[in-house]
């Protein structure tokens, strides 16, 4: 089974490499490495590993931190392709078909930004409605989003009144950020964590504003 571990750690040579030592003493593989954020001597980077069937994730943790320094922020199943480049192939897909660029967009990003699922929304004098999902999305309707309209992306409180509780219960952690203008958002969740970074945040931002520009041309 492959699980996602995003730890942080100290931002030096062998690091990284130690902690691959550790993980591998519980017979964990480690498929690939995302630098998520770097900066003040410290590294998060999430690893997604896959763990021979009868272990625990626990022993990921404890193996991890077993390193000096090392702390795992969060551990969660993992069942997608990490596929953290592929931004200009869906920019190029979204172009060639504009008329599906928001299902294509709403199914690509949890791929690209490690989310369980995406949706797109817009919010209007007549209400707010959802104009795109991925095929994770629930099923909830999406009418009630105080939040809206959305200047700048942002990380969401996911213990707000407008929260289904299905959503708390999982622990969703979720960001939005404006698609081309305040009224039409992109919504990322992820059921179980881990928390969306600042870097993540930003990275969410650029690329929906390159695709707002690609949808809108």
């Amino acid at each position: 089974m492959s699980f996602l571990l995003r730890v942080q750690l100290p931002d030096s040579p062998g690091t990284l490499g130690a902690v691959a030592t550790a993980l591998g003493t519980v017979g964990a593989d480690i498929l690939s490495v995302d630098v998520v954020e770097r900066g003040g001597g410290i590294a998060i980077d999430d690893l997604v590993v896959e763990l021979p069937s009868g272990r625990l994730p626990d022993a990921l943790i404890t193996a991890a931190e077993s390193i000096e320094g090392v702390e795992v922020d969060a551990v969660r199943p993992y069942a997608g392709v990490l596929d953290t480049h592929r931004e200009l192939e869906l920019v190029e897909e979204i172009a060639a078909r504009p008329k599906s660029g928001l299902d294509l967009l709403a199914e690509g990003v949890p791929k690209i930004i490690r989310a369980g699922w995406a949706v797109v929304v817009e919010h209007s004098s007549a209400g707010t409605r959802r104009l795109a999902s991925s095929s994770a999305a629930p099923e909830n309707p999406f009418t009630d989003l105080p939040w809206l309209p959305l200047e700048r992306a942002t990380v969401l409180d996911g213990e707000e009144d407008w929260i289904p509780e299905t959503w708390k219960e999982l622990g969703t952690e979720l960001a939005a950020t404006p698609l081309g203008k305040p009224g039409r958002v992109l919504l990322v969740a992820r059921p179980g964590g881990p928390n969306f970074r600042a870097a993540e945040v930003a990275r969410l931002a650029h690329f929906a504003g390159i695709v707002a520009v690609v949808l809108d041309g």
